[in-house]
């Protein structure tokens, strides 16, 4: 499936009748098995409904971090970020992807 950001947004926990994404490098991941950290109250539940990339890769919960954007990442921060994706693949299964 092909998601617009607008559409991703929609899930976002919010909505107990759907389930919750979270995107990666564009790379939609069905986190609701793990709905207790994405869900509403959950630690990372600012990730839930979007392209948390530039969040994972700076180990960041601030909300301007929670972002498609890569630009300016580290080496180090681009090594996080893919640590998480391989953490996601393995976890969780893929959905789909972001369309801009």
């Amino acid at each position: 499936m092909e998601f617009t950001a607008e559409q991703l947004s929609q899930y976002n926990g919010t909505d107990s009748s759907k389930p919750i994404y979270v995107a990666i490098k564009g790379r939609v991941f069905d986190v609701t098995t793990g709905k207790s950290f994405y869900g509403a109250g959950g630690d990372y539940a600012m990730f839930a409904g979007k392209d948390a990339s530039r969040a994972l890769g700076k180990m960041s919960k601030n909300e301007e971090d929670v972002s498609p954007s890569l630009e300016g990442l580290t080496e180090k921060e681009m090594t996080t970020l893919n640590d998480w994706e391989k953490k996601f693949e393995a976890k969780y299964p893929v959905v789909g992807r972001v369309i801009s």
